[in-house]
């Protein structure tokens, strides 16, 4: 993104940014030294976008053409959400809140399958078999148990497919469909795990100013039309908020976020997130999606829950 800001050196160590996001309104905390950077504005200063844009150049030519992206292009890594809800989606609140809290009851039984594989299937040729998982498993996924207050009923389970957004696009997937008590299409689970993250060929950036460069937290989506993605960014209590800048090359889309407008003084220890929408040349396609930050691809978190369905 190109965006004009105002900047402080703010330095903070990726597991202290990361061991924030569990902080709650704590301790009061520094928020910058004051010092002024002199760049020429976007997601970091001075210093700050220079240094963004070289370590997003050197992420992105460690990842193009390497073992990791080849064994990236061939494995299964969803960017959607891996539980969809019966058509036309929940019907009140009560059951909204239900999925939230992941308030169910199992009122039939639910079938036992044999260990087996499933296909993973992108267009017409292209297909990865892996491991099947249990309905069991899967329904242990979405469900914490009932109580005595709102609950969503399951009366049974089969076996059937679902399409899902994948980082080398749309994929037929096996998924568990559960009959829900009241609804006249089911709840569906994809029934296969994502493939084990290739090793990255670069490490993380380490210690930056926040101001410079910080990670994201995860994907939200990728449009439609592959030419946008949103992720969810973070920041704290003291400053105006994250930008995210991109670089584009031929094998890599390398996004590199940071906090803007940071300011002195006492604020508190709260970690903040926001969605931000970065706009591309062109469709992702399949071009590896990767943080900056980390020298990883940016992992897709789950809307309704605190980890990233891959990592």
């Amino acid at each position: 993104m190109r965006t004009n800001t105002s900047r402080t050196s703010r330095t903070v160590n990726l597991l202290v940014v990361l061991a924030l996001s569990t902080a709650g309104t704590g301790a009061l905390v520094g928020c910058g030294n004051g010092k002024e950077g002199d760049g020429d504005g976007g997601g970091g200063g001075g210093h700050g976008g220079r240094g963004a844009e070289v370590r997003a150049r050197e992420v992105a030519d460690a990842w193009d053409g390497s073992k990791a992206a080849d064994a990236w292009r061939k494995g299964y890594f969803p960017m959607g959400e891996a539980v969809q809800l019966p058509e036309n989606g929940l019907r009140d609140g009560a059951d909204k809140h239900a999925y939230t809290t992941q308030s169910f009851v199992l009122s039939g039984e639910l079938p036992a399958t044999a260990d087996k594989d499933g296909q993973v299937k992108w267009g017409s040729a292209d297909s990865l078999t892996l491991p099947l998982m249990g309905a069991r498993k899967a329904y242990d996924t979405v469900a914490r148990g009932g109580n005595a207050g709102a609950h969503l009923t399951v009366t049974g389970a089969w076996l059937g497919e679902m399409t899902l957004a994948t980082s080398r696009g749309p994929a037929t997937v096996p998924a568990w469909l559960f009959t829900l008590e009241g609804y006249d299409t089911p709840l569906k689970r994809v029934a296969v795990s994502p493939s084990k993250l290739p090793e990255p060929p670069l490490g993380p950036a380490g210690q930056m100013p926040t101001d410079v460069l910080a990670p994201l937290a995860r994907l939200v989506e990728v449009a439609g039309d592959g030419r946008s993605v949103t992720v969810m960014a973070t920041h704290g209590s003291c400053d105006d908020g994250p930008a995210v800048r991109v670089l584009e090359t031929d094998g890599s889309v390398v996004l590199s976020a940071s906090v803007v407008g940071t300011k002195d003084g006492p604020c508190t220890a709260e970690l903040k997130m926001e969605e931000v929408t970065v706009k591309l040349d062109r469709p992702v396609g399949d071009r590896v999606l990767l943080d900056a930050f980390t020298a990883r691809p940016v992992p897709y978190g789950e809307r309704n829950g605190p980890s990233p369905s891959w990592s």
